[in-house]
């Protein structure tokens, strides 16, 4: 197993040197906390089980401990998995199952047209460079091969992000970023298009787990390796009275009916294919075969507005 390290990236919103820290020191633990992981294959697999296609050679895109393996299904004619993490520690793991490398997602280390799908369960979301990152992940694919992806978005941790906001406010008379920013839904298919991937969709599950308090929560996130890695974190040690305080808002605003708190995890699953010419490609304006008017039942007018049944144009 070699580390292969990224370049530096200009868009220095993670310190990537932490994310690789924080999942060194989960890997030796991550079998008690890898549900989410394990979930997240999980349904990455049965997407992949949609598809009638088989895909020989697979790049395990942020493998961590190699669960996705585990969840493909044979039909999917999986001969050769190549696992890939940027924590040494994890692919170390993975590597007892197959070949694995420690590497960063932006500055891939295969040459163009080697797998005939990528996919990627919880480590995107980490990535400074993501539209670089997508761009490499399509050109390590075969022509029409299968990319999917599996990221934290935008309404992951908005509980603790807001709590730990506030207590921050009221003990220390300031807040810094605690929990990491996440990419949208509206923006994840804007991202597909500018990394050149053809047909591209992008859709979201919102998963709710519960925890029996606040401090329990921030202990699993970073027994899975999630813990805070933005760069313009506060570096200084954060009072214990701080997450007291936060614990106890937390309580306050999102505790469950049996005295629990609930904590929110937004997954945006990114598919697209390399470009082929055998795709389906969109039709030029004009050369629609129907007109739009009589599929609605309505009536087209000069100016091209439709007056629909039941309704007024101005």
């Amino acid at each position: 197993m070699d580390y292969i390290g990224a370049m530096t990236d200009q868009m220095l919103v993670f310190d990537r040197q932490q994310v690789r820290r924080n999942r060194d020191r989960a890997a030796p633990g991550f079998a008690d906390h890898d549900f989410l992981k394990r979930e997240i294959s999980e349904r990455v697999a049965d997407r992949m089980g949609d598809i009638q296609r088989q895909f020989p050679r697979l790049l395990d895109l942020g493998c961590h401990s190699g669960l996705l393996r585990d969840s493909l299904d044979p039909r999917l004619g999986v001969e050769w998995i190549v696992g890939m993490d940027p924590s040494e520690q994890f692919a170390l793991q993975a590597g007892k199952h197959g070949p694995a490398i420690a590497a960063e997602e932006e500055l891939l280390p295969f040459a163009p047209a080697s797998f005939d799908a990528v996919v990627s369960a919880l480590s995107l979301h980490w990535v400074n460079d993501l539209p670089g990152a997508l761009v490499q992940a399509r050109q390590c694919l075969k022509p029409d091969g299968l990319f999917l992806g599996a990221m934290l978005g935008g309404e992951t941790l908005h509980e603790l992000r807001a709590v730990l906001t506030e207590a921050e406010s009221d003990v220390l008379g300031g807040a810094g970023p605690r929990v990491s920013p996440f990419a949208e839904l509206q923006d994840a298919a804007g991202l597909m298009q500018r990394a050149g991937f053809a047909l591209p969709v992008v859709d979201s599950d919102l998963l709710t787990v519960t925890y029996e308090n606040a401090f329990l929560l921030m202990r699993e996130l970073r027994g899975m390796g999630e813990g805070n890695a933005v760069a313009a974190r506060r570096k200084t040690l954060t009072p214990k009275s701080v997450f007291l305080r936060a614990a106890e808002i937390y309580q306050q605003r999102h505790g469950t009916s049996d005295g629990r708190i609930a904590a929110s995890f937004q997954i945006l699953y990114l598919t697209g294919w390399a470009p082929h010419a055998s795709q389906q490609k969109p039709l030029r304006p004009g050369s629609a075969a129907h007109r739009l008017s009589d599929a609605l039942g309505a009536t087209e007018l000069p100016t091209g507005e439709i007056a629909a049944p039941g309704r007024k144009t101005p």
